[in-house]
């Protein structure tokens, strides 16, 4: 894993998601541990959210982290749209923190965008900031056009990063979003980097080309993906894994440096997008 500058911060570019976790209580011990082995061996970018298992992969979390140094994690939650203005945002913050069993978040994100008025979603966060609640707000499944308009309210230039779904099978915002991104000095978190959840690309694993490129390095189709996804240094990727193994190998593919070759072979097999194109969600 190496680290990247995170808008000032430095952080490990490969991070821990947490969807699906934490509710199936024949699972709870393997799940904790996990991330716990995962922070103690240097993913210290712990992804989560309200609405993941409503509320249970935030209380997984807060179990994980408990007897480890909260100054060196780097936490993040989000919130539902329909918790986006007050007084439902400090209700929401203060459950998620309640859950977590901690102060304050790193990071909280705008889970996806809904009829709130950005200029008063932005002063409310700015708000918790001040407070100490928060550290640094964000969003999450913004588009191009919503983060423009994002920049042009009061203090939305404030905004830390946006975490959208973005791995070699699904390039849409590689056309105009993560261009203004990094115009704008704006890191992308990639949720779902190795394409998991998402059925439309399930054998894209199984791809020759990936293969080809994964044993001249000499490890999985899988650790390509994810050394894809963050191949710009300006990018987390919070894969999310069960296995401690699996998460050893997801943090060793943040070392892994694809050359041109690698790149273009990609290219070709998993072409970048030629026109603007719909924002991919799962």
């Amino acid at each position: 894993m190496s680290l990247i500058d995170f808008n000032g911060i430095s952080v490990p570019n490969i991070g821990i998601g947490t969807w699906h976790m934490g509710s199936d209580s024949s699972n709870y011990e393997r799940d904790r541990d996990v991330i716990t082995y995962g922070i103690q061996h240097g993913a210290t970018v712990i992804d989560t959210a309200e609405m993941y298992g409503s509320g249970d992969s935030e209380l997984l979390v807060g179990d994980a982290i408990k007897e480890l140094d909260r100054d060196k994690i780097f936490l993040i939650s989000k919130f539902y749209p329909n918790n986006a203005t007050e007084p439902n945002l400090s209700r929401a913050l203060d459950g998620s923190l309640k859950r977590l069993d901690t102060d304050y978040l790193d990071l909280y994100l705008y889970h996806w965008r809904g009829s709130a008025p950005l200029e008063k979603t932005v002063s409310e966060l700015e708000a918790l900031k001040q407070k100490g609640k928060i550290r640094h707000w964000g969003v999450s499944n913004f588009d191009i056009d919503d983060m423009q308009e994002l920049v042009s309210v009061p203090n939305g230039k404030n905004v830390f990063t946006n975490e959208d779904l973005y791995n070699m099978g699904v390039r849409g915002v590689e056309y105009s979003l993560l261009p203004w991104q990094r115009k704008h000095n704006l890191p992308l978190i990639a949720y779902a980097p190795m394409d998991e959840g998402d059925s439309r690309h399930h054998n894209i694993e199984r791809n020759s080309i990936l293969q080809k490129v994964a044993d001249k390095h000499n490890v999985s189709v899988y650790q390509v993906m994810l050394a894809w996804t963050i191949r710009d240094q300006n990018t987390i990727a919070i894969p999310q894994t069960t296995s401690k193994k699996h998460m050893l190998d997801n943090i060793a593919a943040g070392k892994i440096k694809l050359d041109k070759d690698d790149l273009d072979m990609i290219n070709t097999a998993f072409p970048a997008p030629n026109h603007k194109t719909p924002l991919d969600i799962i």
